[in-house]
């Protein structure tokens, strides 16, 4: 019976794992092509199920999977970016760039990038909504996809590590996975509120 029981819990996690990697791949990866997708939430959810799974190396490959597809989502979207740039008319995933990259972050960006270069693009995966002004200041300043995927790349692994530790963070604080997934989303969306509740805060003191 216990050996039924253990059976049982194994095939389980067997199958969320089958299921569970590729969803997580392509989630993230949609998420980097359009910024909808709260990709973080995703990695820390993930992180919390693999937290609280007796397989090896769960949470290693919630990592990598995260990482890789977070990295491919950028390249390809600096890539559309790039054939927009070249293109006398643009294109509408430069449009979509640009809609998310008000003047004044797109400002910051800038200055950013001619003072520490490519490094900027680690701390522009880790503040909300900070990716895409860099992103399209790299656009700007003929950045090329080689130069970018070198300093993206660790981009990626950083945001991977710090959404990951807030999803383990929710599993050791909670006895069920479910309730660590709700902390781990709640912190996360909470994360990513606080930069454009700051921005109105200052506008409306500016006023």
């Amino acid at each position: 019976m216990l050996l039924a029981v253990v059976d049982s819990g194994v095939s389980t996690e067997s199958t969320q794992q089958a299921v569970g990697y590729p969803t997580l791949f392509l989630l993230v990866l949609v998420g980097a092509l359009l910024p909808v997708v709260p990709t973080g939430a995703l990695v820390s959810s993930a992180a919390v199920v693999a937290f609280h799974q007796t397989a090896p190396f769960s949470l290693l490959l919630v990592f990598l999977v995260a990482a890789c597809a977070a990295f491919l989502g950028d390249i390809a979207l600096y890539w559309l970016g790039q054939r927009g740039m070249r293109l006398k008319n643009g294109s509408r995933w430069l449009e979509a760039i640009r809609r998310r990259a008000p003047e004044d972050r797109l400002a910051q960006a800038q200055e950013k990038l001619d003072d520490h270069g490519v490094a900027v693009l680690v701390l522009s995966r880790l503040v909300p909504a900070g990716r895409i002004p860099v992103m399209l200041a790299c656009l700007m300043a003929k950045m090329p996809l080689r130069r970018f995927a070198r300093g993206n790349l660790p981009a990626c692994l950083a945001w991977a590590v710090t959404y990951q530790l807030i999803g383990i963070l929710g599993g050791t604080l909670f006895a069920e996975p479910w309730e660590g997934v709700v902390a781990a989303v709640a912190l996360t969306l909470l994360i990513s509120a606080v930069p454009s509740v700051w921005r109105r805060v200052r506008r409306n003191a500016a006023h």
